[in-house]
């Protein structure tokens, strides 16, 4: 699904800012057909759950209203008028006055309506967005709803961050002429100093198409008539890992006459990823990444996009030496994704499969344990809803240079019977839809090179690990020798490139002790350094991601005191002292990687 941009015979509204808000007392009610009786407003982009005083709103289970006015550009006459919701958190309905134009499952994914039969170039509607927050076990993430003895429903989930919810990205009206570009596939490659460029076309009728390729300075590079075809660019320069580099392929519709209907600007950077045995290259080169797995949260905003903290963060990232991130635990802002393409930052792209391990719920809560995958649990109707989320976050990010790996699921219970039968379609799923990135998955510490039952279908292996903090906490001695077997164990197994994909220690910025005292900061600098000791002694390695880059709020818990704090910067994006300590270490390795004598191991 393209982007919409303003272009020469496309233009763009943003719907951006403060819009009415109320929240569903009674199911029976048709809040669309008039104005919201509220006197509650929320701004868009930003989660609800945050903003308002009253704990009723920020506990509501179900759905939640947003209503404004539009006015349709008085120009569009003749156009395709589209209203896009960049995310609903979960679930999303959208009524144009009383008419219900679009309903979107999937809390981070965009979706969009063809309005045009509903409005009029000039006119004002009324648009009302309901946004559903729930949870069940054939949702993405998935999760459960009881009712309480005093009526009240409560949600519950499995993964461990907060259900924020809300129209927590931009919503957008735009116009698009009567023939049109729908979409455009771009696939690069290196022959020599030469860059191949594959494109795809779809139009909405058969129309004549012309594609160029533009350098960064606007200059045309190569040209191609066709909905399909190769490019070629002599002297090309690759985007790189830290030394972004993007192209712009400009794509023209044309009339009978040659006249252009339509143009869409699509911006790619050429650019190779490949596994080779137990390395990972990018551009034929060995990369090792550093950086962290992240989480779009922050105060009062919840997971609201904010620009201020994109750009915040990426300069924390670039300050101390990460040169990549996991999209943990659901597919970002597409913002984010262009801001890394343009900044050379490396993305490994993730789907809102986290909590499928009922081995988790009864640790967590003594219950029995029961079957993950099963017909009463996670079945076929678990598995179709991870399939959609899998086909629209690579139909989004499918052309984004930054991204150079699928991850399906974060923690499932691999280990399971089930999971095979679960797992395998999806793969190939994900291969089918694109050939050209490897695909992983990160593996919960139950789940071993001696019982996982999927790791052999990856190209990858990502294991989250936790030895020192969940397994030997506060004997690092122990952690340490716990996780260099586990990890030889892996190599030595499957043969191919493992990445840390998780490890870290909850830390109160401020407390400090003498000794290795679990959540002071001392203890959080002593478990990093036991880590990077086992991980220099493993030649398969790959990359060290640390959970987490912030601290982030979580469910009301008593495993959780104000929310996960195994961020190296606070929440406020304060440096906690293991910030430094990561710099120190990361800056010097420029996607090399290091060896347990400090020099930087061959990689060939």
């Amino acid at each position: 699904m393209l982007k919409p941009r303003s272009t020469a015979t496309r233009e763009l509204v943003n719907l951006d800012g403060i819009w009415r808000f109320a929240v569903a007392r009674d199911s029976a009610c048709e809040p669309w057909t008039g104005p919201l009786d509220t006197r509650l407003e929320a701004p868009v982009p930003a989660s609800y759950n945050d903003l308002f005083t009253d704990s009723a709103i920020r506990d509501h289970v179900g759905r939640v209203w947003y209503q404004r006015p539009v006015r349709v550009p008085r120009g569009w006459a003749g156009e395709r008028v589209l209203l896009r919701v960049d995310a609903a958190t979960h679930e999303g309905t959208v009524y144009v006055d009383d008419v219900l134009v679009a309903r979107h499952v999937g809390g981070y994914t965009p979706f969009e309506a063809d309005i045009t039969e509903h409005v009029r170039p000039g006119g004002e509607f009324r648009l009302t967005i309901g946004v559903n927050n729930e949870l069940t076990r054939v949702t993405m993430p998935p999760g459960s709803i009881t009712v309480t003895q005093d009526g009240r429903r409560k949600q519950t989930y499995l993964h461990d961050f907060y259900n924020y919810a809300g129209l927590a990205r931009s919503v957008w009206l735009y116009s698009k002429p009567a023939v049109h570009v729908d979409d455009i596939t771009i696939v690069t490659g290196l022959d020599g100093a030469t860059g191949t460029v594959d494109y795809s076309v779809e139009t909405n009728a058969p129309a004549p198409v012309r594609v160029r390729a533009l350098d960064a300075h606007g200059t045309e590079v190569a040209a191609a008539e066709g909905p399909n075809g190769t490019l070629r660019i002599d002297d090309v320069t690759p985007w790189r890992p830290g030394a972004a580099y993007l192209y712009d392929l400009v794509v023209d519709v044309l009339d009978g006459d040659g006249e252009v209907v339509d143009t869409v600007t699509e911006q790619f950077g050429v650019r190779t990823v490949e596994v080779r045995g137990s390395r990972f290259l990018i551009n034929g080169e060995p990369f090792y990444f550093t950086g962290f797995g992240k989480h779009e949260d922050t105060p009062v905003r919840g997971k609201g996009h904010d620009d201020a903290y994109l750009v915040h963060d990426f300069q924390l990232m670039e300050w101390i030496g990460a040169n990549s991130f996991r999209t943990s635990h659901y597919p970002y802002a597409e913002e984010v994704m262009e801001f890394a393409d343009r900044h050379g930052i490396v993305v490994i792209d993730e789907t809102a499969a986290v909590g499928l391990n009922l081995a988790v719920e009864a640790g967590l809560l003594g219950t029995p344990p029961r079957a993950t995958f099963s017909d009463e649990t996670f079945g076929d109707d678990t598995r179709a809803a991870h399939a959609q989320a899998i086909r629209e976050l690579i139909a989004r990010d499918k052309n984004h240079p930054s991204v150079v790996m699928w991850c399906i699921a974060n923690e499932p219970s691999s280990n399971e019977r089930g999971a095979r039968e679960y797992f395998e379609p999806l793969v190939e799923l994900t291969r089918t839809l694109d050939p050209t990135r490897p695909v992983t998955y990160a593996a919960v510490m139950f789940a071993t090179h001696e019982n996982d039952l999927i790791a052999d279908l990856f190209d990858v292996l990502c294991v989250n690990r936790y030895y020192g903090w969940y397994i030997a906490t506060g004997d690092l001695a122990t952690a340490e020798r716990y996780l260099e077997g586990d990890l030889r164990g892996w190599a030595g197994t499957f043969g191919k490139p493992i990445m840390v994909s998780e490890y870290g220690a909850d830390t109160l910025p401020g407390l400090h002790s003498m000794w290795d005292a679990p959540w002071t900061e001392e203890y959080q600098l002593a478990y990093l350094e036991a880590n990077h000791r086992a991980f220099d002694r493993i030649d398969a390695l790959v990359g060290e991601h640390v959970w987490n880059f912030a601290d982030f709020q979580t469910s009301n818990s008593i495993h959780r005191v104000g929310g996960n704090k195994k961020g190296v910067f606070t929440r406020e994006r304060h440096p906690k002292a293991a910030a430094h300590a990561l710099r120190r270490r990361w800056l010097p390795l420029g996607g090399r990687k290091p060896s347990p004598t400090g020099e930087y191991l061959k990689t060939e």
